[in-house]
């Protein structure tokens, strides 16, 4: 952690589905290297993303079907060396399943040109790439449902591997070589990214969905019945987001197996995040302590306990087994004391989100006490863009707003503008701005509501080459606000 974040910097959250490109979302194909060099010239040292494993229920980057695999659907067609036309090239909004049913002829000619080679070979030797692609070819056969609906054949084929696969192995390789070309395009662009002095923030959801790889292949490290249904789910009791929680669906871990086995599943998910990503960023960090556990049959999240975690034997797993890893530990929300101690323990960088530090008639202003080992955001995936914050305020508070910005020294521009230059003049090590924040768009740019699913959540996307140039020039502006604060 002491070489990346050793000074103060500051970064852009942009995921990458977010960016334009000429086939409907964004992938790691030019615009993406464009954006690396963007940063560079604003002298942004951190791009942080959405994870990027295969989307799954409702699109959502937190309910992927594998922690390993990456989504085909970020290839670049470009890069592949297939002429794609252009398809939905300015559109300001994801459509996942039509993109989808446009890439999968050009991927599949791409593949029937690709040949084999040593560094292929070394990537599938890997033992999650042929199981995914098992996982991913059984799924298609059974029309996308979850495994737990599967023929019992393809069900247990983990632990029973009986079925023959003769008849699937076409598409187990063709499985395999998206899997390649995702590796090959994402470490071209990373290196791209550190060469050019720009660090990738990856995001690691705490749960996996229970269509998924993770549990299909590791049925004992989750709380299932006998026929593979969860018989606790994962979410978290009403809070500011919603009245009646969140009730996430995923399965709840069995600790007690894990522990057993030394943590091995978490471990290897993060030691691939290492490998992928500089800053590794877990989501629900708090769940390390303490996890609130609903009974499945439970309709919201309303109803559960709050059950203690094996926290500290984990990250002691984590100390010896990967010692220079740069972890940031999502710790919002109402917490107990332990959490805090649980995260300043192992040294963990926290969070801090603008728009839940401002109290109605309380000054903003800095004082001495902020925490320096922290990550200060005005905003994150799951909040109003700061624009649609402001908006959001009776007349009233706007009003007070501006004149308790106005008395900490911050005299012009905008609502949103002054909350990013309240950012960056934390003391926080590291200051990230959502893409939509810099360019000061209102809530019909919002990526996420939590509590609800699908439509619009994860959609909204930079639309084409005139927002990319928007971004460029806020990018600029955000550069010299970065001399003037983040480097003092």
């Amino acid at each position: 952690m002491a070489d990346i974040l050793s000074a103060r910097q500051a970064g852009l959250l942009l995921p990458l589905s977010a960016l334009p490109s000429r086939h409907g979302i964004g992938d790691m194909g030019e615009t993406a290297r464009a954006l690396v060099a963007m940063l560079a010239h604003a002298g942004v040292r951190v791009w942080q993303i959405l994870p990027l494993n295969p989307l799954g229920f409702g699109n959502s980057p937190y309910q992927p079907y594998s922690s390993f695999a990456g989504d085909p659907i970020y290839l670049s067609l470009d890069d592949l060396g297939v002429a794609a036309p252009a398809f939905r090239e300015n559109e300001p909004r994801v459509d996942y399943e039509a993109v989808r049913a446009f890439k999968e002829p050009y991927l599949r000619e791409a593949f029937a040109r690709f040949q084999p080679d040593e560094a292929y070979a070394v990537f599938v030797g890997q033992a999650w790439v042929r199981e995914y692609a098992i996982f991913a070819t059984f799924k298609k056969h059974n029309g996308m449902r979850c495994w737990n609906e599967w023929p019992d054949a393809m069900k247990h084929y983990p632990e029973d591997p009986a079925l023959l696969l003769d008849d699937y192995e076409e598409d187990i390789r063709y499985e395999m070589f998206l899997q390649y070309a995702f590796f090959q395009q994402w470490s071209a662009l990373k290196e791209a990214a550190n060469l050019a002095g720009i660090h990738v923030m990856g995001d690691i959801p705490f749960y996996v969905g229970i269509d998924s790889q993770d549990v299909w292949a590791g049925k004992a490290n989750f709380l299932l019945d006998e026929a593979g249904q969860p018989t606790y789910i994962a979410g978290v009791p009403p809070d500011y987001f919603s009245k009646t929680g969140q009730r996430w669906g995923n399965p709840i871990y069995n600790w007690a197996h894990m522990e057993k086995t030394g943590f091995a599943f978490w471990l290897e998910r993060l030691r691939y995040s290492s490998v992928l990503f500089d800053i590794i960023r877990i989501d629900h960090f708090r769940a390390f302590d303490t996890y609130w556990k609903i009974p499945a049959s439970c309709p919201t999240a309303e109803i559960g306990e709050w059950v203690e975690a094996p926290g500290y034997a984990f990250f002691d797993r984590v100390r010896e087994a990967l010692p220079g890893a740069t972890i940031v530990a999502e710790d919002l929300g109402d917490l107990r004391p332990e959490v805090h101690a649980l995260r300043d323990h192992y040294g963990l960088m926290g969070m801090k989100i603008v728009q839940f530090c401002i109290q109605p008639g309380q000054p903003i202003a800095h004082t001495a006490d902020e925490k320096e080992n922290t990550v200060i955001y005005t905003g994150t995936h799951d909040n109003q863009t700061m624009r649609g914050y402001c908006q959001s305020r009776t007349s009233r508070e706007r009003i007070a707003l501006y004149r308790a910005l106005r008395r900490s020294g911050y005299w012009f521009g905008s609502l949103p503008s002054r909350f990013v230059r309240y950012a960056l003049d934390d003391r926080a090590r590291l200051a990230i701005i959502p893409a939509q924040d810099l360019l000061e768009y209102d809530d019909s740019a919002r990526l996420n509501t939590p509590g609800t699913v699908g439509s619009p959540n994860w959609e909204w996307k930079l639309a084409g080459n005139s927002a990319l140039d928007a971004l460029r020039r806020r990018l600029q502006w955000y550069g010299r606000m970065l001399h003037k604060t983040r480097r003092k």
